[in-house]
Formats: C-alpha cells, structure tokens, sequence
C-alpha cells in the first residue's frame, strides 16, 4: 500500500498541472508597416542635414519629384451627422447669397438636401448636394476649415448626412502636416512630409459617398484650419504642388505587396532606417495570459494556442505570414491579422510562451 501511494505522488509530482499559468510575452519593435518614409527616420535624416528630396528619395526607391500642373480638389468626410449639420461663415449656397455673420443648417429630406436657416426656416432645395463656400474658408459645426463644406445623404444611414470639406489638395495639407509629424522638428522632415502627404491625398482615394478621404487614421489625420501651424504652412508653401513621381504618374506613398497584400509597388521596397531608434515605440511589449491570447486570436485560432510559427517575414522582419497551432489544428494568419487583433504597433513582432 505505501509502495502504491508512493508512486501515485510522485506521478501527481512528475505529471503537467491542469493549473498551470500560461503567459505569452509578445516584443515588438516599431510602429506602422515599415515601408514607406519613417517619420522618425526622416527626422534622423533631417537632424544630420539631409535636404527633403534626398528623405523622399531614400524612402521611396527610384521616384523623383513633380509638380502639379494645376489646383486638384480633394473631400474630406468629416462626419456622418444623424441629424442636420449647421455651418456660418458662407456667402453662398445652393444658388442663394448668404450672409456669412449667420448660421445655417443642411437639412435632409429623402434622398435630397434642404438649405434652412438656423431656425429652420427653409431657403432652398439644393437636391443631391449642399454645397456652401466663403471666402476661402467656412465654419463647419463650430470648427473653422479652408475651402467649402459639402453635404449629401449618408447612403448606408435613412437619415443622415455626410459632412464634408471639399478644399484643394494644397491647402488640405496645411491640415495634415501638423497632426503626422510634431511642428517643431526640422524643415526637411515637414517639407518631405508635406509632398508624401499631398501625393497620398491623390492616389489613396477610398470611393466614399461624396469624399475622397477620411479624416483620421484610415486616410492621414485632418483637424482642419484650426490645427494649422507656422512652421508646418511654411513647409506646405514651400513644397507647393510638389508630389512624389514614379513613371511620369504619382506615386501611392502607402500601399505595398507584404502590407495591404497587393500586387509589388517598385519604389515601395524596404530601406535601411538608420535613425528610427528615436522613435518611443522602436521596442514595446505585450503580456497576455493563456485565456487572453486565445480569447483575441479566436476568429483566427482552433481550439487554445499552443505555440506561434512564423513562416515568412518581408524584407524588414515584419511578420507576412504565421501558423497558430492550437489545441484543435493549425490555421494560418497574416501578420496585419496579428497585429490588429493583439492591439500591436506593427508587425515586427516575437512570441514567447511562459508556463509557470
């Protein structure tokens, strides 16, 4: 009996606890998809003396630098209002005068647009579009922005409208430049990000309803006339017109074969990034328990996760694809997947699994 109970503790002993603590430990390195100009990187470059052309071209293999050979408008969905959407500073709108000292309303009705006072008292039936300009500039809900205020009816919402800010591309980067890169950093890194931002407007357009590019993140952040800083007009004005080439076309300064997973853009390929150390997020790191890892990679993962296999990274060693192999099989996953569903600042990611 004790020769029995002896060997069934030290089996109790030797066997894995059903208890035992898994911790997954993910370091990641940089931020963003690392093709493309490093803002970081450019600042590095500018630090040390290296003019605007010479950042786009390192970034941006085998491009040059063109001009515009005339204004190019691009719209901005600012919002997707549920209800009216009121502006001022306007002297005309849906063949009406105004008076730029008053407030007006967008007002939907069906499938058309009405011009109403702030009252709500009806001024005219502008059809499909509102469209309401200034002088160069109109206050849209209470913030001041360049250009003209545009609405139509939200097609996926009964009801709503789409707010948007229709300007030209050059003034639309006095908007951009200041909220992608801080204002105090040097010339050449505002100037260079003033022609990526400019020939990004007008090449990653995304068919809305009325608009070319959103505001925030998905396109580049735009925070309108209010956001505008000296140094960073100063680089817009400098770089006027001015747009990245590649084959007598402008160049998509975003879209790569390894990142959004389209066909390979040539002057999109990835680059020694000697000063990208400055970046606060050039090393960051993400603890999940067991639970919590399998719980996020679930649309992804069969069963619990067992062990992360990298099989293919791109050029920096960004994830492309990887194997999770779980309790119930092994599935695959993109690195971008990866990313988006553990909360990550890129794809330069390592996996390691602590059981305790």
């Amino acid at each position: 009996m004790r020769i029995r109970l002896a060997v069934l503790l030290l089996f109790l002993l030797l066997a894995p606890s059903a208890q035992a603590r898994v911790r997954w430990i993910v370091v990641g390195h940089g931020f963003g998809h690392g093709v493309g100009m490093s803002a970081y990187g450019a600042y590095g470059y500018a630090q040390h003396g290296k003019g605007y052309r010479f950042i786009l071209g390192h970034y941006y293999s085998g491009t040059t630098i063109g001009r515009l050979t005339a204004p190019r408008i691009v719209r901005v969905l600012l919002d997707v209002s549920g209800g009216d959407v009121g502006f001022s500073d306007a002297t005309s709108a849906c063949g009406k005068m105004l008076d730029p000292r008053r407030g007006y309303e967008a007002h939907r009705v069906g499938a058309t647009v009405k011009l109403r006072s702030s009252s709500g008292r009806p001024l005219a039936n502008c059809g499909r579009k509102l469209r309401a300009a200034g002088h160069g500039r109109v206050s849209i809900e209470g913030s001041t922005y360049r250009g003209a205020f545009e609405a139509v009816p939200t097609a996926e919402a009964a009801g709503s409208l789409n707010a948007i800010n229709a300007l030209t591309v050059d003034q639309y980067v006095k908007g951009v430049i200041p909220n992608e890169s801080p204002p105090s950093w040097p010339q050449a890194e505002l100037r260079a990000q003033a022609v990526a931002s400019r020939s990004f407007a007008l090449t990653g357009g995304v068919g809305g309803n009325g608009f070319d590019l959103y505001d925030d993140t998905r396109s580049q952040v735009y925070d309108g006339l209010e956001s505008e800083v000296a140094s960073s007009n100063e680089a817009a004005d400098a770089t006027d017109g001015q747009v990245v080439m590649y084959g007598g076309k402008i160049a998509e300064t975003e879209s790569v074969q390894n990142v959004f997973f389209g066909p390979p853009v040539p002057y999109l390929v990835g680059v020694p990034d000697p000063y990208d150390g400055a970046c606060p997020l050039h090393t960051w790191k993400l603890e999940f328990s067991g639970p919590e890892i399998s719980s996020r990679l679930g649309a992804y993962l069969d069963g619990r996760l067992k062990q992360v296999v990298i099989t293919k990274r791109g050029v920096s060693p960004r994830i492309v694809e990887a194997k999770l192999i779980g309790t119930g099989g092994t599935t695959k996953v993109r690195g971008d997947q990866l990313e988006t569903a553990l909360g990550g600042y890129s794809t330069w990611m390592n996996f390691r699994k602590l059981v305790r």
